[in-house]
């Protein structure tokens, strides 16, 4: 396989997680499969690519969780665009079988035995066998099982258009540096859906401004990564990449630009209402500007056309015609949180649990991007683990400094309400998080009910991932989230906004609400190595879109502060003798 001009650290991940499922439907090392599976998150998240590291003879163990082996297998995927395991292992499976794995509810055991017993080995044939009937015949496939099947394979393909956020940024950023490094003092930046930080995208928008045009639309088409040109003019230009997306660039001039970066980020009932606006007043507003009659008044920033318009600036992530420019006209829009308010992540996992950096890592690593504590929440873990990890706990907080590290468990509710571990364990930890982690397709009342009583437990703090939901891969519980929410008020505990690129749960929608009812949200990258606390980003936009303030955000709070409302929400002894006598922990 002939490897393309640039490869991109998801096209790595890709193959790494090819890798993985080949290996779980041939039963292989679970550790091993694990391996692939976290390095593939680690490429996803990474700044640099691997392909630039190589470039510049850089070593690539000092990426998490890579040795010998592995940084082997990543350069033979960048020269090659694939390895000799993955070849192998293709060669040894029908293809198309470990695509079956994408299906929830389909482990390997059930891909081998679909091929097995009915030759499915890809995506339509599973189809055409729920569709029959003759899925039934298959032990542990029944007709729901084969009705839900149907209803995800619908509903996957509703989606195929569409891609992540995070994957949609890997995409990116080398596309804007192979702009502004081709044509000096060039100014191009990403506009739409993107900007605006939707959870997926359809496709790209690029609003530049640059002495020569022309010079940058070429620049555009020659990039590397282009499949087909779709459109190629003096001032515009649009192509397909090699991942699927289309990109559109548009440049404008100077006096212009902020003119064209609002009028290609807003959505366009957003846009219509800002025209309508302007319109009321004698003006016309487009792409190039605002014009009284044949004048432009305002266009070559965005703050000059909401000013002119007698508005404050709207965030992009606001601009969805969702009562922004109203807020705007009476100057109450929200002071949105960012990034740097942020002072704690309280959802991290570390290899004692899922993770695969020691805790020593991921304290460092929370530490170098400003955070000053982190709370370890590894799901998973018995009792005895949960001791000797507390006491590596209190060994590294009397030793680091500027991060405390907080101890937690992040704990399955089981689909009668309870919890996975035993009342006594709980009740000595910092932090407890409860998350549904299977038994995703219970009923409506159930699975609300289910939520309620776990959140009825004395110890609970913070429901994490929400609804479930894995973006383009699973739909969300049917859970009656209005309720949980107004119940966690009542409760006074809180509702993870859960920053991982895959997940983003909450919703903007349903950051709103919560909002509106009054419940703390916790933004968390959920994170699994030490690159992962760069998810945050994402969690914020989420919490952006949702029109979230700082003062609605648990983890903007200090340590002290935080302390004292876990405490509030169940309290518990905070004594050295209490915290070290509970062996059972």
């Amino acid at each position: 396989m002939a490897p393309p001009a640039v490869i991109h650290n998801a096209d790595i991940a890709a193959v790494l997680r090819e890798i993985a499922d080949l290996l779980e439907i041939k039963g292989g090392n679970p550790f091993r499969i694990r391996a692939y599976r976290n390095l593939a998150r680690t490429l996803e998240a990474l700044g640099p690519s691997v392909q630039t590291m190589l470039a510049e003879q850089r070593d690539l163990d000092e990426l998490p969780g890579v040795g010998p082996d592995l940084a082997g297998k990543l350069a033979e995927i960048v020269h090659t665009g694939s390895c000799a395991l993955r070849e192998q292992l293709l060669g040894e499976l029908p293809a198309g079988l470990h695509t079956l794995l994408s299906v929830p509810g389909i482990g390997p055991r059930k891909v081998m035995a679909l091929y097995r017993e009915l030759g499915i080995h890809n995506l339509d044939q599973l189809a055409a066998a729920a569709r029959d009937g003759s899925l039934c015949a298959v032990r542990g496939f029944g007709e729901r099982a084969a009705q839900r099947i149907l209803d995800n394979l619908h509903s996957r393909q509703s989606k195929t258009t569409r891609f992540p956020l995070a994957y949609a940024a890997v995409v990116l950023g080398p596309l804007l540096a192979w702009l502004k490094d081709g044509v000096p003092g060039a100014v191009a930046e990403a506009a739409g859906s993107y900007r605006r930080r939707q959870e997926t995208v359809g496709d790209l928008d690029i609003v530049a401004h640059a002495r020569h045009p022309g010079a940058l639309i070429e620049r555009f088409v020659q990039y590397p990564d282009v499949q087909e040109v779709r459109a190629h003019g003096g001032t515009r230009a649009s192509v397909l990449l090699r991942q699927g997306i289309q990109v559109d660039l548009r440049v404008v001039p100077a006096a212009s630009y902020g003119a064209a970066m609002h009028y290609f980020t807003g959505s366009k009932s957003h846009n219509i209402v800002l025209r309508r606006l302007a319109q009321e007043r004698g003006w016309k507003l487009n792409e190039y500007g605002l014009y009284q009659g044949d004048e432009r008044i305002a266009g070559a920033t965005e703050h000059s056309i909401f000013a002119a318009l007698g508005m404050d600036d709207i965030p992009p992530e606001l601009r969805e015609n969702r009562g922004e420019v109203g807020a705007a006209q009476e100057h109450r829009l929200p002071h949105l949180v960012g990034r740097r308010d942020l002072r704690g992540d309280l959802h991290v996992h570390t290899k004692a649990g899922a993770g695969h950096d020691s805790l020593r890592a991921m304290a460092l690593a929370a530490r170098a991007q400003d955070l000053h504590y982190i709370a370890v929440t590894d799901r998973g873990l018995d009792p005895e683990a949960l001791w000797r990890q507390r006491e590596e706990i209190a060994q590294l907080n009397a030793e680091l400094e500027d991060i405390t590290i907080l101890h937690g468990v992040e704990v399955d509710i089981l689909p009668d309400g309870r919890l996975d571990l035993p009342d006594g364990v709980l009740a000595q930890l910092d932090l407890v998080i409860g998350a549904v982690q299977t038994d995703f397709s219970l009923p409506r009342a159930e699975q609300t009910r289910r939520v309620l009583r776990a959140m009825d437990h004395p110890s609970f703090a913070l429901l994490a991932h929400p609804t479930g939901r894995l973006l383009l891969e699973r739909d969300a519980c049917d859970l009656d989230l209005l309720q949980v929410l107004r119940h966690a008020r009542e409760r006074g505990c809180c509702i993870e906004v859960n920053a991982q690129p895959n997940r983003l749960d909450l919703d903007d929608v349903w950051c709103r609400l919560a909002r509106d009812e009054g419940v703390t949200l916790c933004i968390n990258s959920d994170a699994h190595s030490g690159s992962d606390f760069a998810h945050l980003d994402y969690g914020v936009g989420q919490a952006r879109r949702g029109w979230i303030e700082r003062a609605q955000v648990l983890n903007t709070l200090s340590l002290a502060a935080v302390r004292a409302r876990l405490d509030a929400i169940r309290p518990r002894p905070r004594s050295p003798g209490a915290a070290e006598t509970g062996r059972s922990c």
